[in-house]
């Protein structure tokens, strides 16, 4: 257990995970220390010894995206032993990760975004502050992660731009429109100083004055959604996605949207094109004129 316990606060302190990341790993490493607690000890495993544990997992039933989540945890702590000289070998150098299954993001459609937007009431400070939540999450393609950390001084308000601070705290600038630019002041100049009532820095607040957490966001979109009576699930990553494919919807460069979303590599963000690309096909079957039965002879 010590080094599972050293590791996780490896990640932590010196790799700067998220809580998510890092708790996800911790989830995986205990379930393989129980796997073996009674059987082997973990740090003299052989490539037999974690074919069994592989064979464990796919007979839970986990999908290829889980299983290639946990093998993910395992490479990197049997790596990061091997680094520290607590083991020769990683035994879990073999292992190739399963290809998993393709899956497009889901997005939002320009009707469905209005129809969320409406259900904030701005007679209210929690209203204003979710209105905003929207319209941040849908101007900039920011992660939920780094929505929550924004302080007030991040922003300038002149040239409608935020520095965030993505994985690994890597620094960038994003940018927002004028809808979001008006509930920025809004909140600021009425909402948030209301809400306020333990100094702190941070731009969006909970009900109670402290700093907003990411379960906290996804609580609030879920009853928006709810009240919305939109069928499709939405998280604040949906934003994200949705943000993304419309850009590119709307004729903007794969590299621009890449440098937008923070994404270190460019595979990262070409799963959008493979949206917008069916988007472009049932636009051209729709308006080319040899698709229409009615078209005119000349």
């Amino acid at each position: 257990m010590k080094y599972i316990n050293e590791y996780i606060e490896y990640l932590m302190y010196q790799k700067k995970y998220s809580k998510n990341t890092y708790e996800s790993y911790k989830r995986s490493l205990l379930e393989f220390y129980d796997f073996y607690v009674d059987l082997k000890d973990i740090l003299k495993l052989e490539y037999d010894d974690v074919k069994k544990y592989l064979k464990y997992l796919d007979d839970k039933g986990l999908s290829k995206a889980s299983i290639s989540l946990e093998v993910s945890a395992l490479k990197g702590f049997y790596k990061y032993l091997v680094r520290k000289r607590y083991i020769k070998s990683n035994p879990f150098t073999l292992v190739s990760l399963p290809k998993k299954d393709k899956k497009l993001p889901k997005f939002m459609y320009y009707n469905e975004l209005e129809d969320l937007f409406k259900i904030p009431d701005l007679d209210t400070d929690l209203g204003v502050r979710d209105r905003l939540i929207l319209e941040l999450l849908y101007a900039t393609g920011i992660r939920v992660g780094e929505l929550i950390n924004i302080k007030v001084k991040d922003i300038n308000l002149s040239n409608k731009s935020i520095k965030v601070f993505g994985k690994g705290s890597k620094e960038r600038i994003v940018y927002f429109g004028d809808y979001a630019k008006d509930y920025l002041e809004l909140y600021l100049s009425s909402a948030r100083l209301n809400l306020n009532i333990k100094s702190s820095d941070y731009l969006i607040l909970n009900a109670k004055g402290g700093n907003i957490t990411e379960r906290g966001v996804e609580l609030i979109i879920d009853k928006i959604v709810k009240e919305a009576s939109i069928k499709t699930k939405v998280s604040p990553h949906t934003f994200r996605h949705t943000f993304a494919t419309h850009l590119l919807n709307e004729g903007c460069d794969i590299l621009t949207v890449q440098e937008l979303l923070g994404h270190e590599s460019l595979k990262a963000t070409q799963v959008y094109t493979h949206v917008t690309n069916e988007h472009l096909k049932e636009v051209y079957f729709k308006t080319h004129p040899n698709n229409k039965k009615n078209r005119e002879e000349v």
